[in-house]
């Protein structure tokens, strides 16, 4: 891989039984992403955007192909080491939150930086950090029945953030909100490209949230349609108004 490719796939397939059939949801797709870039995986629901995410992150293993991340064959990993590169490197957010209901905001946050190994004052102090940068500082010993959607998944991002992934998959991350709340979670998305540096890898079936892609792959039916690169160069300025007259006869 470039020193900038992240992650990269071959070849997977998947399918699954139900009943007497198969359905092939992923048809041999070949797939990248690069540092520092958000990459929008988008189509109609069923057509395999959520299965791609999950075998791309290690939570689904493909029937056929192989994924490279980070330089790590992940499929090739044993016992707990796959388990190891998902706590280290990827950072998840999820449409449902996935939120611990008897956890406040702040321990969401601290109870995975502790399973990476951070010592209690260390984890407490990042997971704040992490907090208020989403706008949650005066949210952190909420629990999840206390906040709204928006902040629930607010939460959900600080926990992905603060142990600083090279890897961000996000399935669906605004469709239970509203247009404003789904602006500043997107935003907050983009921002951990941007400063930090990671991959990430959104799936979506809002087409409003294009205009926040470094690039756009239309998935149907199993298999990539599109792939372009999204050009957020502004356009020239308008020079008309300071072109000098031109005076005729003179």
């Amino acid at each position: 891989m470039s020193p900038h490719t992240a992650i990269r796939a071959h070849g997977l397939y998947k399918r699954f039984k139900t009943g007497r059939s198969h359905i092939e949801v992923l048809k041999r797709v070949d797939f990248d992403a690069l540092h520092g870039e958000v990459t929008m995986v988008m189509g109609p629901s069923g057509s395999g955007k959520s299965t791609l995410v999950a075998a791309l992150s290690g939570l689904l293993k493909p029937d056929e192909g192989h994924v490279e991340a980070l330089d790590q064959d992940i499929w090739g990993l044993r016992g707990g080491r796959l388990d190891r590169f998902r706590l280290d490197h990827c950072g998840f957010i999820f449409q449902g939150f996935n939120l611990f209901s008897a956890l406040t905001a702040l321990q969401q946050v601290e109870i995975i930086l502790k399973y990476q190994g951070c010592s209690k004052r260390e984890a407490r102090e990042r997971a704040a950090r992490a907090l208020v940068e989403v706008g949650l500082e005066n949210r952190m010993n909420q629990r999840p029945s206390e906040l709204s959607g928006g902040e629930k998944q607010r939460v959900a991002i600080a926990r992905a953030l603060a142990k600083n992934p090279r890897l961000l998959f996000a399935d669906e991350p605004t469709s239970a909100l509203d247009g404003e709340n789904g602006q500043v979670v997107i935003r907050l998305i983009q921002r951990a490209a941007r400063q930090q540096g990671a991959a990430v890898i959104c799936v979506t079936h809002d087409p409003r949230l294009e205009a926040f892609a470094d690039r756009v792959i239309h998935l149907e039916d199993g298999r990539i349609l599109d792939d372009r690169r999204v050009d957020h160069t502004p356009p020239p300025a308008n020079t008309e108004s300071h072109r000098q007259p031109v005076l005729i006869g003179a």
